[in-house]
């Protein structure tokens, strides 16, 4: 089975009227997702390609009884736009835009209740279940079904995994971008843990950046918790300290969160570390059970 996208995704699309909002909601459809309503607060009432437009998120849930929401709202709104899928009952908001208000962002996921929406993002790619659900932007065409899942801070390094992939004929379960921003929803952990507990899911790849500790908190699950096969890599080797390198969460301060750190914490936990992005399919090929 896939993980937070598959068949049973009914999709909703907040900022569905907007240039970005209504191109991906054509790719996300032409994928094979079923994307059952939009909302843009005003536009209640009008269709996007033929899907309809709510004011709220409440009011299309009610309506159409989805069940995701991909986001797509300018980042300052992009918080409130999240808060207000939260509250309409959704299993899950996709947050693809950038450069939201960390404040605002701490705001939200504090205010979320405990097992209540899981929030991806902000400032990610999205979700991917193979020939079952897209809800994000990454390019459909280089996935392939399979049973490998793929977890990242990096949409760019998740594409190029995947591609990698898929060239050798390594299918994937669901690839799934977390954000690269400080304060996200949805940590590595997260999903490992869901990864761990899907039987269709034989091996992860793990893509980590220099700055914080999330991927050293993905080791020590790693080691405690994970039966799989892990391989990894962490982006931003030779980064100065000090110097953001491209997500707002990727800065090495007071010698913390370096990518040789990061690398040996993993490594210690058994997962398969490369050094450069270009050997993670080889890696995986020789990691997958029975190779």
């Amino acid at each position: 089975m896939s993980v937070l996208v598959g068949h049973e995704t009914r999709l909703l699309v907040q900022g569905i009227t907007g240039r970005e909002g209504a191109f991906h909601t054509g790719a996300c459809r032409d994928y094979g997702t079923r994307v059952v309503a939009g909302v843009t607060p005003g536009k209640g009432g009008q269709e996007v390609a033929g899907v309809p437009v709510f004011d709220t998120a409440r009011e299309a849930v009610r309506a159409t009884g989805a069940n995701t929401s991909l986001v797509f709202v300018p980042p300052r709104f992009a918080a409130d736009a999240i808060a207000e899928a939260v509250d309409a009952g959704l299993d899950l908001v996709v947050s693809i835009t950038e450069n939201v208000p960390t404040q605002d962002m701490v705001r939200v996921v504090r205010a979320r209740p405990p097992g209540g929406t899981r929030i991806l993002g902000p400032n990610c790619p999205g979700a991917i279940s193979p020939n079952r659900a897209k809800v994000g932007i990454m390019p459909g065409f280089i996935h392939r079904e399979g049973a490998v899942g793929v977890v990242s801070r990096s949409g760019t390094l998740t594409y190029e995994a995947v591609h990698q992939l898929s060239r050798r004929g390594i299918g994937q379960s669901t690839c799934v971008g977390i954000g690269g921003d400080p304060v996200i929803g949805t940590s590595f952990v997260d999903v490992l843990e869901l990864f761990a507990a899907d039987d269709e899911t034989e091996a992860v790849v793990l893509i980590g950046e220099i700055g914080g500790s999330a991927e050293e908190e993905a080791a020590d699950f790693i080691r405690r918790e994970m039966t799989k096969p892990v391989v990894g890599f962490i982006a931003g080797q030779t980064a100065p300290p000090g110097r953001r390198m491209g997500h707002a969460g990727a800065i090495v301060m007071g010698g913390k969160g370096t990518a040789a750190e990061k690398m040996e914490a993993l490594r210690s936990a058994g997962v398969h570390v490369v050094e450069s992005p270009a050997d993670i399919g080889a890696m995986m090929e020789s990691a997958l059970p029975g190779s």
